[in-house]
């Protein structure tokens, strides 16, 4: 099975609309049902991948609705996963530097005890990945030859 596949499945499910159910009466059920977008570029991509992987859509297409159901609902417990790892090694970065921690402590001193912790590891996140950005961009430039 491809590595993105799960990706797919759940990019698949997602840009269909489902009709209202009805009610005992017949009648159309309250508007509370999800209606789901459709983009343009992801459906592109996604008739590309079934083009090029007919065995697995095949694959895809004959399994039960509650196995793909299943499938959709461990890549959310499996990105939640993710993201909790990465929040537990942001704040051990932090928690190993104190004067770090002090810096960040600061910043989210007039927060509610209670979003501290998730702020902290957001603005962390947010400066990891601005420090990458721009280190990368250094990287980048071409050495100039002085003559």
């Amino acid at each position: 099975m491809p590595r993105n596949s799960n990706k797919q499945i759940e990019s698949v499910m997602s840009t269909k609309t489902k009709p209202a159910p009805t009610s005992a009466s017949g009648d159309a059920a309250p508007s509370d049902t999800p209606t789901f977008r459709t983009n343009p570029q992801v459906d592109a991509k996604i008739d590309a991948y079934i083009k090029e992987n007919p065995k697995y859509w095949a694959y895809v297409q004959a399994m039960p609705r509650e196995r793909l159901e299943r499938s959709l609902v461990l890549n959310e417990v499996r990105e939640l996963d993710r993201q909790q790892r990465i929040r537990d090694g942001v704040m051990k970065k932090i928690d190993a530097n104190p004067a770090l921690k002090r810096a960040y402590e600061t910043l989210v001193k007039d927060l509610p005890d209670d979003q501290k912790d998730n702020v902290i590891a957001q603005l962390a996140r947010t400066t990891r990945r601005a420090v990458a950005r721009s280190q990368g961009q250094h990287q980048q430039k071409p050495e100039g030859v002085g003559v």
